[in-house]
């Protein structure tokens, strides 16, 4: 008696300890609200934000999936949970904001615009060439026309800034939102855009394409909201520029043109297919030559007894014993992926190989993608603020794998798939290597790390650098 007593009571003080809340599903919870409260007009007033049918917040994400072209659910499911850590534009997708008012456009066709600063990622005279070539592509089926000033005011000023900047529509740091523009009005900030510094600008696949996003939030500063068309430019996420592919869909056309009418130049485009008009489609990098003394390397990883040296949309193939290189796509190996590739390592042990690419990553085996990803990298136990890895090797030896964000470096043990709590120096642990780091691979008892130009080979026992060579020194140069 007195025994089952003890369990019944034992049964009592469970039930009255209070439940733990999942910190996951708090993070996510906290996600979702912000994201809905930034894009789609949802206010926050202390009602309880569980999956429950019908509550405002079910409600909300309905509207975002429905956006989106997701299932609607109410739940904020994994795929949504994907749709919403994508980089993209910072207008929000619904609701009657500070960014727009009405059916707004200017009431005039010549307009201006005038650059405020420069970021330092890029050259001056790219900055300017991106610029230009992306209000290109609106006065090519319209009748409006550009003109760049460099002093006073401008109908369409345009900066880059970090956080906040004045408007307060504060930017969110690397990743999240890339840029934001307002609609045609006469107040201070009307046609302005505004682009994050702290994202890496470019003019290729990698980082985020200032072309790309400066067309789309001068489709802002036009007065054009987001379109529901995942393929149109105006649609709210940022995807790379993709080769031989037109910038606006029919559906950028129709919504300009009902607000501006068609072009009056024939040379520069209408609605019409003909031999004249030639689409602007984004610029493609070159590959440079295997031994441009100046080559550099996105990831670098060993491959099934070869090597694998990435860059923008495109890598090489080299095999030891082989004096030539073989080049190829990257969508023609993996045709899963987008163009561009942050790391990559090769798990010796499982014949796999992992590929990065922003805060997602992939594991591949020969060109077969496995089931279940891309995951997020913090599914590997990164914190909230690593939003991309820069290189990463696998230490066959100690069974671990390194991965390399800035100036440190997490370790990670693939038998216990576990990360070590804390990030370490990278100077401190590998003498001779300083600062962030292109790439990295292990072979043949040696680490090589790759830095700009450079490459440097590592002896791990020694912990000393052994020799400094150009990075295409294994292209036989």
């Amino acid at each position: 008696m007195k025994s089952i007593l003890f369990m019944l009571l034992c049964v009592a003080v469970t039930y009255a300890l209070p439940i733990r809340t999942d910190r996951r599903e708090e993070k996510k919870l906290q996600l979702i609200q912000e994201y809905l409260e930034k894009y789609y007009n949802f206010t926050y007033d202390g009602q309880d934000l569980r999956w429950k049918d019908g509550n405002p917040m079910a409600r909300k994400i309905r509207e975002m999936q429905e956006f989106f072209g997701l299932e609607v659910t109410g739940d904020l499911d994994s795929n949504t949970l994907e749709a919403i850590q994508k980089p993209r534009c910072g207008n929000p997708d619904v609701g009657d904001f500070a960014f727009f008012g009405g059916e707004p456009k200017w009431e005039k066709k010549q307009l201006t615009y005038r650059i405020l600063n420069y970021t330092p990622d890029m050259n001056k005279v790219d900055v300017d060439n991106a610029i230009e070539k992306a209000f290109q592509v609106w006065s090519q089926v319209t009748p409006l026309t550009f003109r760049r000033v460099l002093e006073g005011d401008a109908d369409i000023m345009i900066s880059f800034a970090r956080t906040d900047h004045g408007d307060f529509n504060p930017f969110d740091g690397a990743g999240g939102t890339l840029a934001h523009a307002y609609a045609p009005s006469s107040s201070s900030l009307g046609g302005d855009a505004h682009f994050d510094e702290d994202e890496r600008w470019t003019n290729g696949q990698q980082g985020s394409n200032l072309f790309v996003v400066a067309a789309h939030e001068f489709g802002h500063s036009l007065g054009l909201f987001h379109s529901k068309d995942v393929n149109a430019l105006m649609f709210p996420v940022y995807r790379n520029p993709q080769h031989n592919q037109n910038v606006l869909s029919q559906d950028d056309i129709e919504g300009i043109q009902q607000l501006y009418g068609t072009s009056s130049n024939p040379s520069q485009g209408s609605t019409e297919q003909d031999e004249s008009r030639q689409p602007i489609r984004p610029a493609q990098p070159v590959l440079p030559a295997t031994c441009d003394p100046q080559l550099t390397f996105d990831a670098v990883t060993t491959f099934r007894g070869e090597i694998m040296f990435f860059k923008d949309n495109q890598f090489w193939r080299k095999h030891l014993q082989v004096n030539e290189v073989e080049s190829n796509y990257i969508s023609s190996f993996w045709s899963f992926l987008s163009p561009g590739i942050d790391a990559a390592y090769e798990n010796t042990d499982n014949d796999e190989v992992v590929l990065f690419k922003g805060n997602q990553f992939w594991v591949v085996k020969g060109d077969s993608r496995q089931p279940g990803y891309p995951k997020y990298i913090s599914s590997l136990g990164f914190p909230s603020n690593v939003n991309k890895i820069d290189a990463v090797l696998f230490n066959a030896k100690e069974r671990r794998t390194y991965f390399f964000v800035a100036d440190k470096y997490w370790r990670y043990n693939e038998g216990s798939q576990t990360m070590e709590t804390r990030p370490k120096w990278i100077r401190n642990d590998f003498p001779g290597i300083e600062g962030r780091i292109d790439a990295a691979f292990q072979y043949n008892g040696f680490l090589y790390f790759f830095r700009g130009t450079n490459q440097y080979k590592f002896d791990p026992n020694t912990r000393r650098v052994t020799q400094t060579t150009k990075a295409n020194s294994w292209f036989s140069c």
